[in-house]
């Protein structure tokens, strides 16, 4: 099957998704920059969730650059990754206006967590598509960022409850490594 429409409706999903986070920070009714204030969990949750919804939508592209063609397991692996994804608007507004207490900064966790496994699903989905040799097995390889982080993630989920900063600061610490921009996709291109 080609592969456009799995790549344009993950794109809207995600633009979706995105739209729904921003349209959850409430407006301030006051004209001062204290009425900022109460605002700075929220917005904390939004620029966190932002950042990891661009990692997934970059990684996700430069991944399906490399897929020749997508299969029925494909094209149900990566709505798997779409719904935990699409979970991220609630997660993210409930940390940010339970100013991070221990269960929302754990549920927020555990939907990183399940979309990073689903992310996994997918990149295993697409090598067992495409073969052990092809390219996009070559430019995965074995996806130590991708294990690590789901690592971090579980830590992350438990660790929640003894300090919610921490663990929000290991979020945080998986996506700064995943910011700096992976080659592996493109090194295989070449």
């Amino acid at each position: 099957m080609e592969k456009g429409r799995l790549i344009a409706f993950s794109d809207g999903v995600i633009a979706i998704i995105i739209t729904i986070m921003v349209l959850e920070l409430k407006v301030p009714h006051r004209d001062d920059l204290a009425a900022l204030r109460p605002l700075i969990p929220s917005f904390l949750s939004y620029i966190l969730s932002f950042i990891n919804l661009g990692i997934y939508w970059n990684n996700h592209h430069h991944l399906f650059q490399v897929a020749q063609y997508v299969s029925g397991r494909v094209l149900w692996a990566n709505l798997h990754l779409l719904f935990w994804l699409s979970l991220i608007p609630f997660v993210t507004a409930w940390m940010g206006e339970n100013y991070f207490t221990a269960l929302p900064v754990a549920f927020y966790g555990g939907v990183l967590l399940f979309s990073a496994i689903a992310y996994l699903i997918l990149t295993m989905t697409l090598i067992v598509h495409h073969g052990q040799g092809s390219v996009i097995a070559t430019a995965i390889g074995r996806d130590f960022k991708g294990k690590v982080s789901v690592a971090i993630y579980a830590v992350s989920i438990l660790l929640a409850f003894a300090n919610s900063w921490l663990a929000f600061s290991l979020y945080v610490l998986v996506a700064m490594m995943w910011l700096i921009p992976d080659r592996r996709i493109e090194k295989a291109m070449r």
